[in-house]
This record gives structure tokens, sequence and C-alpha cells, in this order.
């Protein structure tokens, strides 16, 4: 199996990360491997904002529980997930967007790249949308500035990397979801 395929088969959604921060190198490495994910029209509607300020992460966090909280089906989600919803992750990478008509997609390609990145890099990532939650409250002008959003600039996603505090095994491929026409 060559290293692509096995880096996809094995990369699993990691919610138990070790707070040790990842080294410079290792957060280089990821934004590299962000900025070379392909875009429509190359027009690269991205800009990625890799943030391991633990004050701020926590704050971010918090802002999410609190959230989440004020529904019965969530509050057993995270109490399952140990009570975080960024778990504990050193390094949150955040995908700003501009918007535009092919940027969502182009997004979640970037998380992708960032994931398997990540993953082999012999580190842990899971892709996270509830990042969008305190960027859209109250708050969120205020954090979208503490995050140097670039003006205009949506959440597109994000991405929750560090070193894995327990590994566990990737999710069971469903056959059923394949059409061959």
């Amino acid at each position: 199996m060559n290293e692509v395929i096995k880096a996809i088969s094995e990369r699993y959604s990691c919610r138990d990360f070790s707070p040790e921060p990842l080294s410079k190198e290792q957060l280089d490495t990821l934004a590299a491997a962000a900025l070379a994910a392909p875009s429509a029209k190359n027009l690269q509607p991205w800009h990625i904002i890799v943030v391991t300020d633990k004050a701020l992460l926590e704050e971010l966090d918090s802002e999410i529980v609190d959230f989440l909280s004020k529904d019965e089906t969530w509050i057993k989600f995270l109490q399952e997930r140990g009570g975080r919803a960024f778990y504990n992750a050193p390094c949150i990478i955040f995908i700003a967007s501009d918007g535009s008509e092919w940027a969502n997609l182009d997004c979640g390609i970037v998380s992708q790249n960032i994931a398997l990145a990540a993953h082999s890099m012999g580190l842990g990532s899971v892709i996270c949308g509830m990042a969008r939650i305190p960027l859209g409250g109250e708050n969120g002008a205020e954090f979208k500035k503490r995050l140097k959003f670039p003006e205009g600039f949506v959440f597109g996603m994000s991405v929750c990397v560090g070193k894995v505090k327990n590994a566990r095994a990737p999710h069971e491929l469903d056959l059923s979801k394949v059409t061959y026409v």
C-alpha cells in the first residue's frame, strides 16, 4: 500500500490530545500543507491562522461548551468527550474564508490536507466545525480580531492538531455508501 493511501486509511478523528506544544517546524509544515491545497480556478479563497495561544483557545472552547450546554443532546456528547470542544488540542488551525462561490468546498479541501499531513507526521487531528460557534456569537467580532481574521473573511473550517494522548482505530468503512455505475 502506498504512503498516501496508508495515511488515508489509518487516520482517525483524535479527541484526546496531549497538552505538549507542537514545534515551529511542525506548525510550518502544517501551514505549508494547507497552502498546497487545490482550489477552484486556483483562487485560494482562504487565509490560514495557526493558533497556539492556550488562553485564547480555552476562551473559544468555553464559549462553545457554554453554547452547547443549553441542549441536552450536546451535554451528553460533551461529557463523553471530556467536556471540551477542542479536546485540549495545543493547536487549532483556523481556515478563514473569503465567502466566495466555491470557498466552502475549497476550505474543506484545506482541512483535509491539514488532517492528512498531521497524521503523516505522527500527530492527531480532528476537523472541527464547532469553532464557528464563538465566531458567530456575541463576541464573534472580538474573537475574529484577536485571531487576526482578514477584513471581510468568515469562518471556513478549523482543525485541532496535537500529539495523541490515547490513540484509537479509524472508523469502519461502510461499503454500502458506494455505488459503481
